[in-house]
């Protein structure tokens, strides 16, 4: 009987070890996506540009530098706040603007056929 408790406290205990683990992994989530909303929000705001959009630019930065989602949009909240934007996150995102807007003028000029009339 006696090894049944400890072996039961043992499990109780791992238990306990896994739902720490978890609700620490849940919020450090909810905190990445809080700063990735804002900075979503920065890119709307300043491209403009739709949630989408945004999004996807950041998507783009991110891929480009190797860096995380969330630390890429950390990196752009404190730039917003004054801290100096890293230079491969300059970069980055100067080259995702490009292709943006490369990509809209693309989307207004009419279509080749018609460009010859």
């Amino acid at each position: 009987m006696r090894a049944e408790a400890t072996w039961g406290n043992a499990a109780a205990g791992d238990d306990l070890v896994a739902l720490r683990a978890e609700n620490d992994q849940l919020r450090r989530a909810l905190a990445g996506r809080a700063v990735i909303d804002q900075a979503r929000g920065m890119m709307m705001a300043l491209t403009p540009c739709s949630r989408a959009t945004a999004r996807d630019l950041l998507v783009d930065i991110s891929r480009q530098c190797h860096t995380k989602l969330a630390e890429v949009a950390a990196a752009m909240v404190a730039a917003w706040e004054g801290k100096p934007l890293p230079e491969r996150m300059q970069r980055a995102l100067r080259h995702a603007l490009g292709r943006l807007y490369a990509e809209e003028r693309q989307c207004d000029s009419p279509p080749a056929d018609e460009r010859s009339r």
